[in-house]
């Protein structure tokens, strides 16, 4: 398994991937269309994808405009196997040799996802509208974590 940065080819295997999830799964999968994958992966921030044996198992989009973690998301097959943890790590050291700037995610209360980024660190700051919970890390809270 190999973590490395996505190219616009694997946009059809990361829709696959985010559109199979058993939680935060979107209302309407048309509200996610390949430009607005693109667009966040090549113009707003980067993308890196988790492939095994030429499949993509796992994906991970950060946002330097909104300073967001935009999607980290795994095939079910692949979890608990820290391929996730390794996406996250790739993305934040990214993220935080980019900017300084604190960065933010939302993710549905009391989801596997919840209990993954409390374990990394994260911290709550409060509610995403009224389904979500907001988490924030901070740069100093980033290098403490990875000393």
């Amino acid at each position: 398994m190999t973590i490395r940065e996505a190219f616009i080819t694997d946009i059809p295997q990361i829709q696959i991937i985010r559109n199979s999830v058993k939680e935060n799964m979107l209302s309407n999968p048309a509200l996610v269309p390949d430009s607005d994958v693109d667009d966040y992966m090549f113009r707003r921030g980067k993308g890196w994808v988790a492939e095994d044996n030429g499949m993509i198992v796992g994906f991970a989009i950060a946002d330097l405009q909104d300073h967001n973690i935009w999607a980290l998301f795994l095939h079910q097959d692949n979890e608990g196997k820290g391929i996730g943890k390794q996406l996250h790590k790739t993305m934040m050291d990214w993220y935080f040799s980019q900017t300084q700037e604190t960065v933010w995610l939302s993710t549905g209360f009391n989801t596997r996802a919840d209990k993954f980024y409390r374990m990394q660190g994260w911290r709550e700051a409060g509610l995403y509208g009224t389904k979500e919970t907001r988490f924030e890390m901070s740069f100093e809270d980033w290098k403490a974590i990875t000393r």
